[in-house]
């Protein structure tokens, strides 16, 4: 009984000391390049899709795939910290954070698909749940990171909110919804890490 209690203290030692360390999974570089990517897809869905609405699932394959990637490239690269780290503790963390950022990445997917299938006029709402859920999911996850990451999930809360009040009519489906948001908050990202976490120290 007694080892039984030990371990439990120890495993409830090592979550603690996971919420208390600032998580260093996420990389500057792989955050930058999923900002770049969704400027490179604002631009490839100006030449190619000039009526979203009507070519809504075009519009998804495109917006979809790039979260694909970004989410691909940055669970890789923590997946390969995590795997290199000695310490039991960084592991946890990665754990840790996927734990707390992935609801709201199933929250997005959910949303997504609900009003595909349901409620396809209001589609041009999408942009605006992306960031919202996004900010939700920076939100949960910010302790764990340096503090001005909070301003990030400020930010995508923000783009969300200009999205949904300004993104009907004409504006449905812009392509620079999602650039402003999603590039802006990944760049935005990758700045705050590289300057609290990485200069200096790579």
């Amino acid at each position: 009984m007694e080892l039984k209690e030990a371990l439990a203290q120890i495993s409830q030692i090592r979550e603690h000391m996971a919420r208390t360390e600032v998580f260093r999974g996420y990389r500057s570089l792989t955050v930058g390049l999923s900002g770049a990517l969704a400027l490179a897809a604002a631009i490839g869905q100006t030449l190619w899709l000039p009526r979203p609405l009507e070519q809504l699932a075009s519009y998804l394959a495109l917006w979809i795939g790039v979260a694909v990637i970004s989410a691909v490239a940055a669970g890789g690269e923590m997946w390969t910290r995590a795997r290199r780290a000695r310490s039991s503790v960084a592991r946890q963390m990665t754990l840790l954070a996927v734990e707390q950022f992935l609801p709201s990445l199933v929250a997005g997917a959910v949303l997504t698909a609900v009003i595909v299938r349901r409620a396809a006029e209001s589609a041009w709402m999408l942009p605006g749940l992306w960031a919202l859920c996004f900010s939700l999911g920076v939100f949960a996850s910010y302790r764990l990171l340096p503090r001005p990451v909070f301003w990030v999930g400020v930010y995508y809360l923000v783009g969300g909110v200009l999205a949904l009040a300004w993104g009907q009519g004409e504006a449905a489906l812009s392509p620079w919804s999602m650039a402003i948001s999603f590039g802006g908050g990944q760049l935005l990202a990758a700045a705050i890490l590289y300057f609290t976490l990485e200069r200096g120290n790579d």
